[in-house]
């Protein structure tokens, strides 16, 4: 079994894997949309990663205010969030993201990586760290 994390933005989704084990999440790849509105190919490519990964999972990050408010861009992942579990038949659970692309932002600059190169990875590690947020929080609830 194994559980894809997704960041979803306007232009972009990122994307993320985790290991059989459900330890670790690795950054597989961004998907790259035209128009904000247009899915269709977004979710055919979800749906081939799901197939060649053997997903049972998802993890969608969900877009959440500073003050815990829920905005446009939260609205427009909900929406994503009911085409994606319509057409995969799989379970999509919302985590919280706030702040994963800043911290993002700041695994890429301490790793030396120049501002300029960062844009084309910032939303897969941003679906890292979605991912391995929800994969921590699934391994303490075990714990309990």
């Amino acid at each position: 079994m194994r559980i894809m994390g997704l960041d979803f933005g306007s232009k972009t989704v990122g994307v993320a894997i985790s290991d059989p084990l459900l330890i670790t999440a690795q950054g597989i790849e961004i998907i790259e949309r035209k128009e904000e509105n247009k899915l269709r190919k977004t979710l055919a490519r979800i749906e081939a990663l799901i197939l060649e990964y053997e997903v049972e999972e998802i993890v969608l990050g969900l877009p959440k205010n500073m003050n815990d408010s829920l905005g446009e861009r939260a609205r427009l992942t909900m929406e994503f969030k009911d085409k994606l579990e319509r057409r995969t038949g799989i379970l999509v659970f919302l985590w919280d993201e706030r702040l994963t692309t800043v911290a993002a932002n700041k695994a890429m600059m301490e790793a030396g990586i120049r501002r300029e190169h960062r844009k084309a990875h910032v939303d897969k590690i941003a679906a890292c760290f979605i991912l391995q947020g929800y994969l921590e929080s699934r391994k303490s609830k075990e714990n309990v």
